[in-house]
């Protein structure tokens, strides 16, 4: 079996599975709080113990594993963006009693992940030049702004993990300019992409439009955002239209979005697509077609062209990041033993 997990800031996805007809056939699966657990270890042992009805997995069972995280990996070692861990192969490998661990940022997990959805899995936002070929890129908001190139060898992509999300956030409307000011007040200096594209934007950006542009927040509206989670409160409201400045803040969400999705086309050259992960973008897709993203995504001036050739597509499938660490897994622990997994499950 292969163990893969997807850590998120604030949930860890973990997943067992194995092979069939070469393919990546799921097991069982499972989402934990991450603020719960004070180690990834923990996490692991939790998930591979007996419970809901599946009986406990031996580490000997496990030939391979592999860790899509938040943030840069060095040297089989990082520390978390958002979550006070800091993780190590070593460490991982002594702990958990399993000899092929492997840690590789998020993204990267994603790009890994994308060759083995299915056609249902993925949504063509902005169709593009289908039959196109060439290096693509990867976007994702979530609890934070991921980015990632997806590098065509001629054969492959070959993703390449970045922290382009981490960079200064580039203003573009008059909204855009006085929403920039009010985060560097309120952030006490720089502003990141991150700050606007995310989860957390998402709240930032409806601060803004409820403090400085006035836009009314109606009681009951202010009652669910006191009670449930404030971003699944505002994309819901957005999404069916019933308050207004839910439905503003979406769309100015969605507008940065596509800009700095046009802005890594650019820097890539992804003439082969873009592709939109994280969990935010399936949840919004009224928003995402209404024209704000699109229309930012393709205002690149006298490079307008070449944008629009570039098909954009929304990753459906939220076990992406599980799909592309199992199969690194699998890819690294055949390289290390001579043995692979996928195509053993071809010969069978």
């Amino acid at each position: 079996m292969i163990l893969a997990g997807d850590v998120g800031g604030t949930k860890v996805h973990l997943a067992l599975y194995d092979f069939a007809n070469g393919r990546l056939h799921p097991i069982r699966d499972h989402k934990f709080p991450a603020h719960e657990f004070a180690s990834l270890d923990d996490v692991v042992t939790r998930f591979l113990a007996a419970a809901d009805g599946h009986q406990a997995t031996s580490p000997d069972q496990i030939v391979a594993a592999c860790f899509g995280c938040p943030g840069p990996v060095r040297d089989g070692r990082l520390k978390l963006t958002n979550l006070p861990w800091t993780l190590d192969t070593r460490e991982l490998q002594k702990s958990l009693a399993i000899q092929h661990i492997f840690l590789i940022n998020d993204l990267e997990a994603n790009g890994y992940g994308i060759p083995e959805l299915a056609p249902d899995q993925i949504f063509t936002l902005h169709q593009g030049d289908l039959d196109a070929q060439g290096h693509r890129g990867l976007i994702a908001a979530g609890t934070g702004l991921g980015e990632a190139l997806l590098i065509w060898d001629g054969k492959t992509h070959r993703p390449i993990p970045s922290e382009g999300g981490h960079c200064d956030f580039a203003a573009r409307t008059t909204r855009e300019i006085a929403l920039l000011e009010y985060l560097r007040s309120t952030l006490k200096g720089r502003v990141s992409f991150e700050r606007v594209v995310s989860g957390i934007g998402i709240k930032n950006v409806y601060a803004f439009l409820r403090d400085v542009e006035k836009l009314d927040e109606p009681q009951w509206l202010k009652d669910r955002l006191a009670t449930e989670d404030p971003n699944a409160v505002i994309g819901q409201c957005a999404e069916d239209g019933s308050s207004s400045i839910c439905f503003e803040t979406l769309k100015t969400f969605a507008s940065a979005y596509g800009a700095e999705t046009g802005n890594l086309a650019l820097k890539v050259l992804a003439t082969g697509g873009m592709y939109l992960g994280g969990g935010i973008a399936p949840k919004i897709l009224k928003t995402l077609q209404n024209g704000s993203f699109t229309q930012a995504f393709l205002d690149k001036g006298r490079l307008s062209p070449l944008l629009q050739a570039i098909p954009v597509r929304i990753i459906l499938e939220d076990s992406c990041a599980l799909l592309g660490a199992a199969a690194y897994a699998e890819a690294r622990a055949s390289e290390n033993s001579g043995h692979s997994e996928r195509a053993a499950s071809l010969k069978g």
